[in-house]
């Protein structure tokens, strides 16, 4: 199994996920250490109460004794609900409690007001040295003067809020990039199914070049397709009911009137013949839209199919075969269906030939370009405007009033740039000095 291309998806979600795992340890990391430092110390109001409680305490004993200091301690330790102690430069007590084992081992671990505060659950012990430089208070920190008060909230915010801040960024990115483009591909194939055929992805989901992005290309392909189709089929329907009433109408007509049975059997017959072919090519030109079969390719010497179609059209009309010169260089092959492609030619040669002059001429000439041939068939005729050009590969199209010829149903030219866009190939007008030009590109043998 091979893997997806550099424009998936995949590597979206894999980026977008990394980039979230990323930011999240590194938002942990960065912002623990921050709450640590800045709650590792004691801030100045702390220091300065520590500092008020030792000048209380040695003024209370240079004025009043022992008995003053155990006064302002036994205050202290009511009031702070903490341990307290005033000690010499040997540990010895100052008050007139000494100091017990217990209460020895913590003066092993005192600190100076300076000194971090430790990690969260202990109760750090700190000294203030009073102004003799020998003796000093030894006391617990206060739990009103800990700067550690609110770590806990700190880490509730760093442990859960802020995962869950960013489980809901990550949430709404994943929604912009993958359920957004569904809710808008969920509304249009409900408008499409409702009945809306204009109803398209749009450029902002088929822009994309992941998956997504081609899943709208090929809804906006499909609803195109599906569009084109009911549009064609509706207008050639509505083409085809008109163009059946006037034979219909005919015979109506003879029907009613003619009195010559030889006559009316005639009549019927050319009316019959003329609505069996509209029809079949009616049938053959729906089946290339929508069927859009795989024509099988092969090499085609094209000067040697004009020769066959100049043979029949010349038994068919009644002209000579020089009239229907082909200027194609020797070498002229290309990669097509040889049916098809004689069934373009066939129409396209009927065309000109229904709509020249008399004594006109229609001339089959071509040239190589880069990878195909570059053919063109041009007549004599009076050609036709400029913006029905396009008009003419219309199906039911006959521009009578620009040029003569009113026979047929003007389903050759169709039929013939489907045969030609199913080999991968272009058709399309021009018009010339006189006449009119129809170019067809195909690929070189």
């Amino acid at each position: 199994m091979s893997l997806p291309g550099r424009h998936s998806l995949l590597w979206k979600l894999c980026a977008l996920l990394a980039l979230v795992c990323l930011l999240m340890a590194s938002l942990q990391v960065d912002l623990h250490q921050r709450i640590y430092a800045a709650n590792a110390r004691l801030d100045e109001a702390a220091k300065l109460t520590l500092h008020t409680y030792a000048r209380d305490a040695e003024h209370a004993l240079q004025r009043e004794g022992m008995r003053g200091l155990d006064s302002v301690l036994q205050r202290l330790r009511e009031r702070e609900q903490v341990w307290a102690v005033v000690v010499d430069e040997h540990q010895h007590s100052l008050a007139s409690r000494p100091i017990e084992a217990s209460e020895r081992q913590k003066l092993d671990f005192v600190r100076r007001l300076d000194f971090p505060v430790g990690r969260p659950g202990g109760s750090p012990i700190y000294y203030v040295p009073f102004s003799d430089g020998r003796s000093r208070l030894v006391v617990e920190l206060p739990a009103r003067l800990d700067p550690r008060t609110h770590t806990h909230l700190w880490v509730l915010l760093l442990q859960q809020v802020l995962p869950a801040c960013l489980a809901l960024v990550l949430g709404a990115l994943l929604y912009r990039v993958l359920i957004a483009p569904m809710v808008i591909l969920r509304r249009q194939a409900h408008a499409l199914s409702a009945g809306n055929l204009g109803a398209r992805i749009g450029p902002r989901v088929a822009r994309r070049q992941d998956e997504l992005g081609e899943l709208g290309r090929a809804f906006d392909h499909m609803a195109e397709r599906l569009q084109t189709t009911v549009v064609f089929q509706r207008r050639l329907l509505r083409d085809l009911s008109h163009e059946l009433r006037t034979p219909l109408s005919r015979l109506r007509a003879a029907g009613e009137r003619e009195t010559d049975i030889t006559a009316m059997r005639q009549r019927l017959d050319r009316e019959v013949q003329g609505m069996e072919r509209l029809i079949a090519d009616t049938l053959e030109l729906v089946w290339l839209d929508t069927e859009r079969p795989a024509l099988p390719l092969e090499t085609v010497e094209v000067e040697r199919l004009w020769e066959v179609l100049r043979e029949d059209a010349c038994f068919e009309s009644g002209w000579a075969a020089e009239r229907m010169p082909c200027d194609l260089p020797a070498d002229c092959r290309v990669l097509g269906n040889l049916n098809g492609l004689a069934q373009a030619l066939e129409n396209i040669l009927r065309n000109a030939i229904r709509h020249s002059p008399p004594q006109g001429r229609v001339r089959l000439t071509g040239r190589r370009v880069q990878a195909g041939w570059h053919l063109w068939v041009e007549d004599q005729g009076p050609g036709v405007t400029a913006d029905t050009l396009e008009l003419i590969f219309q199906p039911f199209a006959r521009l009578n009033a620009a040029r003569p010829g009113a026979d047929g149903y003007g389903l050759g030219l169709s039929i013939a740039r489907s045969v030609v866009q199913l080999q991968g190939g272009r058709l399309w007008a021009e018009n010339a000095q006189p006449g009119l030009r129809l170019h067809l590109e195909l690929a070189a043998a």
